[in-house]
């Protein structure tokens, strides 16, 4: 949208009158939105007039109910990827015993996962800004989820460790790209309103993916485990639990089809001449890069110990494996209910980096009282999840406020 710095010297130049009309109308055609939470300076800007089913408050691309439907598609976008990828973590021990694998191995299924995200997460989201778009990209990475997992399953159906290995790899290239373009379009739908709530919104919808994981896998197992035994029954289970990346697919379906719909309702032909390079990177600000060392530096605190927190809890506190999986689960059980709560908190106070640091600050201390004490294990996990959903509602969304929005897709991935 043009601004009135830009708008101003056009207006005080004398040109001919026919001349003058046709920048008069390219100004007016400035003002309509860039994005479906813009509405302009004025409604009547926008050519396009909706009719019928189409101008209700859930059909308008302008109207917050439509925005919110498009707000609950992005959620179920990534649920699939984070109900699959604790898969191994909530079936630790049926996964080393059914395929007969030290816990070295078992560990691998989350090295082939986080490996080629070191790259493969960064050329994710030029993909989404440069060669595929938003609406194609997502749809590949989706499959890419849904391939992945697949071939895990079969790894475990055919009693290949190397075949489940490689499925682990293929819905790693496609998950963490996934999770990019999850963040592209909250940014794209909602950049300057509620965003906070939004992305906390979408952390609990992916901690809620991730809590149904860990206390719905082992009954699952159990129950199939009836009707089959060892891996055949692992690769079952894991087949099952694919069913979610399908429905994550076809989210990402409807989402880009609602997307491309308002593009075209609010003419939103993306940003004229700004086109992303990979030399753009080296101009992103100071503070982008030490939010990315500090998103780093704290997920490899949280993310590694949750994937094997399960035989943590069992050797130091005696735990039974349902016990065990039931107390690792509380930092998404947590994280899922909170996440919200503290976007909006975050939104109406402000001073987002105070947030940050204090979720690094309580996090320490529950590392602490993990590691160094025999306190009832309950109160370290959450507190830690606590700080994990004030952390991430604080701090992804300050991404956006410092890159600007046709790199967002290639700084998400960063």
């Amino acid at each position: 949208m043009a601004s009135d710095d830009e708008i101003l010297p056009i207006l005080e130049n004398e040109v001919p009158g026919d001349v003058k009309e046709e920048e008069s109308e390219t100004i007016n055609e400035s003002s309509a939105p860039s994005h479906p939470n813009e509405v302009g300076d004025d409604d009547t800007d926008v050519e396009i007039q909706l009719s019928g089913c189409g101008a209700s408050p859930f059909c308008d691309p302008r109207r917050m109910p439509h925005r919110f439907i498009a707000l609950f598609l992005m959620c179920l976008l990534g649920f699939g990827s984070t109900f699959c990828y604790d898969n191994p973590g909530a079936l630790q021990d049926n996964i080393k015993s059914d395929m007969g694998i030290n816990t070295a191995q078992f560990a691998n299924l989350y090295a082939w996962y986080s490996w080629p995200n070191v790259i493969l997460c960064f050329i994710g989201g030029f993909l989404l800004d440069r060669v595929f778009g938003m609406q194609l990209g997502t749809i590949i990475f989706a499959t890419l989820v849904l391939l992945g997992q697949l071939t895990f399953a079969l790894g475990g159906i055919l009693n290949k460790f190397w075949l489940m290995e490689m499925g682990r790899l293929i819905f790693g290239i496609g998950g963490e790209s996934l999770a990019v373009a999850q963040n592209t379009y909250a940014v794209s739908w909602f950049k300057g309103k509620e965003l906070n709530m939004v992305f906390g919104l979408q952390l609990s919808f992916a901690r809620l993916g991730s809590t149904v994981n860990f206390n719905v896998m082992g009954p699952l197992y159990k129950h199939v485990s009836q009707f089959y035994t060892g891996y055949l029954c692992t690769g079952v289970v894991l087949m099952i639990a694919s069913a979610s990346c399908v429905m994550s697919l076809l989210s990402g379906l409807i989402l880009g089809y609602l997307d491309k719909r308002a593009n075209r309702i609010l003419k939103k032909t993306g940003q004229a001449g700004e086109v992303i390079r990979f030399s753009d990177v080296k101009d992103f600000p100071a503070t982008f890069w030490l939010m990315s060392v500090i998103c780093v530096a704290y997920y490899v605190a949280i993310f590694p110990f949750i994937g094997l927190g399960q035989v943590f809890f069992e050797r130091k506190f005696d735990f039974s494996p349902r016990n065990a999986n039931a107390v690792n689960s509380i930092v998404y059980v947590i994280s899922a209910v909170a996440s919200p709560f503290f976007g909006i908190l975050v939104d109406k106070v402000g001073r987002n980096i105070l947030w940050v640091f204090l979720a690094i600050v309580f996090t320490i201390g529950s590392h602490a009282l993990l590691t160094f004490t025999f306190v009832n294990p309950y109160v370290g996990m959450v507190t830690m999840g606590f700080s994990y959903s004030m952390l991430a509602s604080a701090l992804w969304p300050m991404v956006a406020l410092v890159v600007p929005e046709y790199q967002l897709g290639t700084a998400y991935g960063m």
